[in-house]
């Protein structure tokens, strides 16, 4: 599934191209996404202007002058410019045709995305209105997860993973972050004191800038908008690395599964954390 990095390398990549370009024309060849399609989305946004793009989670918000299109990329879901030329692909779902002759296209394989459309202040919406805090704010910070976890005895990794907690810390980037922090992913969230929170959370903000910075996480399923494959997978430390020597102390990765999701760690440099 493409992570907070990889939907903010998309956020960043079609905005140079769709911002300021008025729609002429919105084509939905296949509404039966994860919830299905507003049939009037053509009436509803043709003739409008996208103003600007932004991100939330791992929500795209595509802002026009009298709405925004909410759009969630699921687990195969990729937004790519054309020409109106180019041929089209099998899965090419949502088709926005621009005033500039490009075309914005809307492709998913799985059709486990989204795409809202909502006159209402999106950040109100009911997908995003509980969302916790953004992980690079400066509302998250070790005192704030500290004063979450402390009452929490689910483990750690699966507490970071909840988009009530924070947004955007998918399987990849826990694993990675929990590595870094010296932290055991099996840890109960109560164990951690302010001081393990902290590594954390500078953990997490350290690995999103990184990948931000190199264009995302490199996924079977997720290419940027230029068609260009992420480059952060070459860094990855613990994630997909079962078997092989850790860098930093060669014990062998071990992966578990935890909150039904693989889970990779060294067990020499992430000890599990005892009660407080």
């Amino acid at each position: 599934m493409p992570e907070l990095p990889e939907v903010e390398t998309v956020a960043r990549g079609i905005a140079q191209h769709i911002v300021d370009q008025h729609i002429t024309q919105v084509e939905v060849r296949d509404g039966r996404l994860r919830w299905p399609v507003d049939i009037d989305l053509d009436h509803r946004m043709t003739g409008q202007r996208f103003i600007s793009v932004s991100r939330r989670g791992k929500y795209l918000l595509l802002y026009t002058q009298s709405g925004c299109l909410i759009i969630h990329l699921g687990m195969s879901g990729a937004l790519y410019l054309t020409s109106a030329t180019a041929p089209l692909k099998k899965h090419d779902h949502i088709l926005f045709t621009l005033r500039s002759g490009q075309v914005l296209r809307y492709h998913d394989p799985r059709r486990f995305g989204s795409m809202h459309w909502t006159t209402h202040p999106p950040l109100e919406h009911p997908l995003i209105a509980s969302l916790g805090p953004e992980p690079l704010s400066t509302d998250f910070d070790g005192s704030y997860l500290h004063s979450i976890a402390r009452q929490k005895r689910r483990a750690i990794k699966v507490f970071i993973m909840d988009a009530h907690v924070v947004v955007g810390v998918g399987n990849i980037y826990a694993s990675e972050a929990l590595f870094l922090a010296q932290i055991h992913p099996e840890t109960p969230a109560s164990h951690l004191d302010l001081a393990a929170c902290s590594r954390l959370v500078d953990a997490i903000r350290l690995l999103l800038k990184r990948s931000i910075a190199q264009g995302g996480t490199t996924l079977r399923d997720f290419v940027n908008i230029d068609s260009k494959p992420g480059y952060f997978k070459q860094s990855l430390a613990v994630y997909g690395r079962q078997g092989e020597p850790c860098h930093t102390c060669q014990t062998p990765i071990v992966n578990i599964k935890l909150g039904q999701r693989a889970t990779c760690f060294c067990p020499q440099c992430q000890p599990v954390i005892s009660a407080i």
